[in-house]
């Protein structure tokens, strides 16, 4: 992990609209040393990066990578799913809004919906109160659909797939709600159920 630069405490800084001196108040400090952080003449000691993490606020991790993330689902719809795929190892996360997760040493991006095409679709059966889902998709190991996930606003299942087998399954019906894949190749698609 990196530590904190000068260049991310003056962006936090800014966002809260401190000046360098309001941000010394707050942490009963010198505007002296925060104008060497923010210039790299020097570094805050280990034991002020929890006040001025809170100061700035955000998070330790936040500051230390320099990466922010606002999480816009502050109610935790459920049905506002994100997913964070591992392009290395194929790790899934599954988090009821955004986040800031790392796997195999790689922050992971926030996977983006795709637009369903004809190489994509998603078929949709109801079966004793269950939804088979199936996709005409290739399952070899360079190119295949990881995972189905079907989410309401109440209720999330999801069905790993792997390479090799039929990219089909079976999923509790539980209302309306969407229906997720997830190409290895092409990302990840949605459908409303």
């Amino acid at each position: 992990m990196s530590y904190v630069t000068g260049k991310i405490i003056k962006e936090l800084r800014e966002k809260k609209g401190y000046t360098q001196r309001q941000l010394a108040e707050k942490m009963q400090i010198s505007d002296k040393t925060v104008s060497k952080w923010e210039t790299d003449r020097g570094l805050p000691d280990i034991g002020l990066l929890e006040l001025l993490a809170e100061t700035l606020g955000v998070s330790i991790a936040e500051l230390l990578m320099g990466e922010v993330v606002t999480n816009e689902n502050r109610a935790a719809n459920i049905r506002n799913q994100s997913f964070y795929i591992c392009p290395v190892c194929g790790n899934v996360i599954q988090s009821v809004g955004q986040g800031s997760y790392h796997c195999c040493g790689i922050l992971l991006p926030t996977a983006e919906i795709e637009e369903v095409d004809e190489k994509h679709r998603i078929e949709v059966e109801v079966m004793d109160n269950e939804y088979y889902v199936r996709m005409k998709h290739p399952m070899t190991k360079e190119h295949y659909i990881s995972f189905f996930c079907y989410v309401t606003t109440d209720y999330s299942q999801m069905l790993k797939l792997y390479p090799e087998q039929n990219a089909e399954g079976r999923l509790t019906k539980r209302g309306h709600g969407f229906l997720y894949a997830y190409c290895n190749q092409h990302g990840l698609f949605r459908v409303m159920v």
